[in-house]
């Protein structure tokens, strides 16, 4: 289809996206393994606090761990089955964490009377509280609780809703084909979350690498005032301050929130997982990820449940290809390393990436050499070596006075550097230390 001049932010850059291996690969079902390992902890927020024991019985569906707080969620059963342990088990955080282990019986029985129902019979607390019930997070790859994010306060009026499908991280196509597989399931979330924010404005943001969706999205939104954008593909058009600032022309002060512009932003998946918790009742249980990179033997686009071992994912897609060197959690850019094929896939896997060893560049880091390739890649106008040079000298009064906190960790500071400088780590940890500064004040 025919585009005019696409939207975008400043700052950032184009890596190779990589997505030419799954782009045309229907999602399919993953089965379920011998075990599930289910985390607590996999929501931004307090973990879920356990309300089962070891010998229980459960049905898909069952919680497993209540809420605990607002800024909490919980977490379910993803089938019928045995708890045969409550133990720590390896996190993709590389922490032992609290998890709940499931023998599936065979059967994945649904928990009975789950609390479907129509929208529209609801008032904007009680779709609030399903949501919550539901354990419904942010699944772009923050996991923040979504009722947190549907509950501004009374004196920031939300007047947009932005559904975010770019998908700007290299490889990862999940939403992709979300959007082409089941367009249907996106726009009734779409039409629920707008009905609990009462906005008139709704804009659905995708980047132009995904034509078909910019066309199908534009088709099923037709006769509505639900307007799709076509952004120009470019990392991190994906981030929510970048996001709004291309479609809205507006900015987000530094320190704050998108509900200070009046904006609330919520991915593609999320959506279709909104519409799954208040029309049919299912809690989050299962997700889209991308299985890809040079180390596996048949790249997919997988429907899994959560908990399910990554080491089973590969198994799916025809095992490994060559010595796995590098395992990524996620897209490569902010995606989180891992130490093992035996961590469980949790709400936040938006993808797997295995790389074979040579397929990764290994080389020393070098000094700066003041290029500034850096600072013109920052989306966020930040001055990426001031700040780390002040985070490895422990001067993190010094890196928050330079905006440390704005950063976003989209990596593309390191990305670009020729000194390959871990940059982007360095003010991760700074952050970590403005962070614990903080909690102690």
């Amino acid at each position: 289809m025919a585009m005019g001049r696409l939207k975008t932010f400043p700052g950032g850059l184009h890596p190779a996206d990589n997505k030419q291996w799954t782009a045309a690969k229907p999602i399919e079902d993953c089965p379920l393994p011998e075990a599930l390992v289910i985390p607590l902890s996999q929501h931004i927020g307090a973990p879920a606090e356990l309300c089962v024991a070891v010998g229980d019985l459960v049905k898909k569906g069952q919680m497993l761990g209540q809420a605990k707080g607002f800024v909490s969620v919980p977490v379910h059963a993803s089938t019928s089955g045995e708890i045969v342990a409550i133990e720590p088990r390896l996190h993709p955080s590389g922490r032992l964490l609290p998890s709940v282990v499931i023998k599936p019986d065979g059967d994945d029985v649904w928990l009975e009377n789950l609390p479907a129902a129509d929208p529209h019979a609801l008032s904007a607390e009680q779709i609030k509280d399903r949501l919550r019930d539901a354990g419904i997070v942010g699944l772009g790859g923050a996991t923040f609780p979504a009722h947190v994010k549907l509950s501004p306060p009374e004196e920031k009026p939300i007047d947009c809703l932005i559904i975010n499908g770019v998908e700007c991280e290299p490889y990862l196509t999940a939403d992709h084909r979300l959007m082409l597989e089941d367009p249907e399931k996106v726009l009734q979330g779409v039409d629920i979350l707008r009905q609990v924010l009462h906005v008139n404005h709704v804009y659905i943001g995708i980047e132009a690498n995904k034509p078909d969706a910019i066309q199908l999205m534009t088709e099923k939104c037709a006769g509505t005032d639900v307007q799709v954008v076509p952004l120009e593909v470019k990392y991190p058009q994906g981030a929510e301050k970048q996001l709004i600032l291309a479609i809205t022309g507006r900015e987000v002060p530094s320190g704050c929130l998108p509900m200070e512009v009046g904006v609330v932003v919520q991915n593609v998946g999320t959506a279709a997982a909104v519409a799954d918790a208040i029309v049919n009742g299912y809690p989050l249980i299962e997700r889209i990820c991308t299985v890809t990179g040079s180390g596996v033997s048949e790249p997919k686009n997988l429907r899994i449940r959560i908990g399910t071992p990554l080491q089973h994912l590969v198994d799916y897609c025809g095992g490994l290809s060559g010595d796995p060197a590098k395992l990524i959690m996620g897209g490569p850019m902010m995606g989180m390393t891992q130490l093992s094929l035996e961590v469980p896939a949790t709400r936040g896997t938006s993808g797997l990436l295995i790389f074979r060893d040579g397929d990764i560049d290994l080389h020393e880091e070098g000094p700066c050499i003041r290029c500034a390739r850096c600072v013109r890649a920052c989306p966020a106008n930040l001055l990426p070596t001031t700040i780390a040079a002040y985070s490895r000298l422990d001067m993190f009064e010094e890196a928050e006075q330079h905006h440390a906190m704005d950063c976003i960790e989209c990596g593309c500071c390191s990305y670009s550097c020729p000194s390959l400088i871990p940059l982007v780590q360095t003010l991760r940890h700074a952050k970590g230390a403005i962070l614990e500064k903080r909690r102690k004040m």
